[in-house]
């Protein structure tokens, strides 16, 4: 096997072991409980995740439910002729009001364990 075989297989390792290890929106859902019970995200006022400590999956769940987030924000916005900013700023009030005692939310760029 040349040098150039064996470093494509590398990497080709490599970018399958990746992908393995990646969550799906469906799996960052099922672990999102549990991430902010450990306190790793939190609820922002602007309606998204935040990254309270970055440990584990903490930023990958984040960045996956955002998205998720951000899309029906989009949705709810062009139905309801509502400016995306303002749906945005009712969610993240809804779901910080929904946060449990011992979780974080942000208030004012600070982290509140509420």
């Amino acid at each position: 096997m040349t040098i150039f075989k064996k470093v494509t297989v590398a990497l080709l390792l490599i970018v399958l072991s990746y992908s393995a290890f990646a969550l799906n929106l469906e799996q960052a859902m099922d672990s999102l409980s549990q991430a902010k019970a450990q306190g790793v995200v939190g609820e922002q006022a602007d309606g998204y995740l935040g990254v309270v400590k970055n440990e584990g999956n903490a930023t990958e769940i984040a960045q996956l439910i955002n998205q998720a987030r951000k899309a029906q924000y989009q949705k709810v916005s062009a139905e309801s002729n509502v400016p995306l900013s303002e749906v945005e700023k009712k969610a993240g009030s809804k779901a910080q009001d929904k946060t449990p005692a011992g979780q974080y939310i942000k208030r004012q760029g600070q982290w509140l364990k509420k």
